[in-house]
């Protein structure tokens, strides 16, 4: 076991109190705006896309820094949270899926809101920051000293009430949806199967409503009545804002829809699997056939009039699209208000997205896989204390926000943590603080689990049959491998691991692989 690498669970309760500081430290300490997006990719004008609208999160950028090598623990929104709100990695929170409570299977866990609140701080948040299905019904009561604001309770525009199921609009939904009321249905589930059987749970909408008709509009202005609150506290605070959107379904307010031409969006040219690659790597695209409106696809046939029509496409990455710039536009409300509020030279901001998402890429749609559009994810840091920095290409990972924050905010970091402090990156965004990340995917059998490396240029993965990586690495367990060399081949195209040229490589990252899971246990 590595001395400060796991320590138990009642030593991380204690830790809250060994730590508790005094007011006056407190009253010292930096602000944190703590700003979540559900399902953002780096689709970025910071990331370097041409096409996308986000002048608010650019401008968050142009004051920051952009992690452009950054990824999440596991592509799907509870284990990746769970992970990142506690600094633990998913074989140590024990959260790998949808169902899953954290504080289950750790009781006395210590989130980064928890332990900042434990050091003086007034902790807040509203929409979505953990998975609902992770945590407790107070959305994780030890993280708030304000009682958390839920996303489905927030009010939206009065003209236009609230949207059917919290997320549409459209004439025909609300007159089924009355229709479901008149029958009586008044579970979320109940409703739902009603309108799916009435073919009408559609992937995209798009109306002429403003941005407060939609739940994030209300998240938002629910963050800057927090924000205010916060403010007259007298404390240092951490002020969590969620944003669902660009989750599915794409449904944004007309406006953010017309910010763009359809006609400009292209396909992904790849959209196969990789030459040499691994079954278990690809899943079905489940969570999006689940909407109606998506015509029966499949990916891999050699018959082409059964992939998913480009026209199709181009209409859900549309709406991925216009989702991202109405989230850009909530971003520059909270921004907006800050400064307004005289706390921007204050306050710490981070801005992330929980995991990435594919684009038809390999014949994928959502995310949960272990390849490069799954898990990697945004991340930018903008501090007061700390220049420009511009963007760095050192591998970075969500555990690294927690200790982040911490030195940030002059707060000791826990010794238990999994993850980096980056603010040597801050500084300098030439140096390294890792050599590489890690990212992991079920798969490889009932309980297997793959487990990805990714450095500057390669990602390899080893997919077990069995076993996680706080237990010994067992390679008679290994049922498949993959490398990528993304310096040649970006899109994934062929995977590696057993060319003969690549030999030396694929064994050094295997090597890296076998030293991550002794550093784990």
């Amino acid at each position: 076991m590595k001395l400060g690498r796991r320590i138990t669970t009642l030593m991380s309760a204690l830790l809250v109190l060994v730590f508790h500081c005094s007011g006056e430290e407190g009253n010292t300490a930096r602000n944190i705006l703590f700003i979540a997006v559900d399902d953002l990719k780096p689709v970025l004008g910071c990331y370097g896309d041409t096409l996308i609208q986000t002048p608010n999160i650019d401008r968050l950028a142009d004051a920051g820094t952009v992690f452009l090598n950054n990824h999440c623990q596991q592509a799907v929104c509870g284990p990746s949270r769970a992970s990142l709100m506690t600094g633990l990695r998913p074989d140590h929170t024990r959260v790998w899926d949808l169902k899953t409570r954290m504080r289950d299977m750790n009781p006395d866990t210590v989130s980064l809101p928890q332990y900042l609140r434990s050091r003086g701080f007034e902790t807040a948040g509203t929409g979505k920051i953990y998975d609902p299905r992770c945590v407790d019904k107070q959305l994780d009561e030890p993280s708030w000293s304000i009682p958390y604001s839920k996303p489905d309770h927030l009010p939206n525009d009065p003209t236009f009430g609230k949207a059917v199921l919290g997320a549409y609009h459209g004439k025909e939904m609300r007159d089924l949806f009355e229709q479901a009321t008149e029958k009586g249905l008044k579970k979320y589930g109940d409703v739902k199967n009603f309108l799916v059987e009435h073919d009408a749970w559609p992937v995209v909408e798009s109306v002429d409503v403003p941005d407060g008709a939609y739940t994030d509009g209300a998240i938002a202005t629910e963050g800057i009545r927090l924000m205010k609150e916060l403010k007259g506290k007298g404390k240092p605070f951490f002020l969590a804002v969620g944003f669902k959107k660009p989750h599915l379904p794409f449904v944004a307010p007309s406006k953010y829809w017309n910010l763009y031409d359809r006609d400009d969006f292209k396909v992904t040219p790849f959209q196969q699997k990789s030459k040499n690659g691994v079954d278990v790597a690809y899943h079905t695209s489940g969570e999006l056939r689940s909407y109606t409106g998506i015509p029966d696809f499949d990916s891999y046939s050699t018959d082409r009039q059964k992939h998913m029509a480009a026209e199709k496409q181009k209409e859900l990455i549309h709406g991925y699209y216009a989702c991202v710039s109405y989230i850009d536009a909530q971003v520059g409300r909270l921004l907006d208000e800050l400064k307004s509020q005289g706390l921007d030279k204050n306050t710490v901001i981070v801005l992330w997205g929980d995991h990435g998402w594919h684009f038809g890429d390999h014949g994928l749609w959502c995310k949960h896989t272990n390849f490069e559009q799954a898990t990697r994810s945004p991340l930018i840091f903008s501090s007061p204390d700390i220049p420009t920095a511009g963007e760095t290409q050192s591998p970075t990972e969500f555990i690294d926000i927690f200790p982040t924050l911490c030195e940030l905010t002059g707060v000791p970091i826990p010794r238990n943590l999994d993850g980096t402090s980056l603010v040597p990156l801050l500084k300098n965004p030439e140096a390294s603080v890792k050599d590489y990340a890690v990212s992991q995917w079920p798969g490889g059998g009932r309980k297997g689990m793959g487990y990805a490396i990714r450095d500057h240029r390669y990602r390899y993965v080893a997919w077990l049959a069995g076993g996680r990586s706080t237990e010994p690495y067992d390679p008679d367990k290994v049922v498949g491998r993959e490398l990528y060399d993304y310096q040649k081949d970006p899109m994934e195209t062929v995977n590696v691991v057993d060319a003969h040229e690549y030999k030396s490589v694929a064994d050094k990252m295997s090597r890296k692989l076998q030293g991550f899971f002794e550093t784990q246990q």
